[in-house]
């Protein structure tokens, strides 16, 4: 099952009481914040959970899966997440 944006409001909205806007306000926020650090080329670390990472990809040799033509792939920056051990061991009781 995947949690959606709109299951991550109802949830703030039912466990604090939040109105339903305060709600969307708040995921959007927070949302906002964590894509802000991202593009700015910054780590974001959330205790007990885990950590978002920003890495830069060189230019690359790569392969059309289609027609198996070699072509160069451009640089570029990947978002990867490296789980907390304490998500770790929740994960795997």
């Amino acid at each position: 099952m995947t949690l959606t944006k709109a299951q991550l409001v109802d949830t703030i909205h039912e466990t604090i009481g939040l109105p339903a806007k305060k709600s969307v306000e708040v995921v959007e926020i927070l949302l906002e914040i964590i894509k802000q650090a991202l593009e700015d080329g910054d780590d974001v670390l959330i205790s007990g959970f885990g950590k978002f990472c920003v890495n830069d990809k060189a230019k690359r040799r790569g392969r059309n899966p289609a027609t198996g033509e070699d072509m160069m792939l451009d640089q570029r920056r990947v978002v990867t997440f490296r789980c907390s051990s304490v998500l770790r061991e929740k994960i795997n009781k």
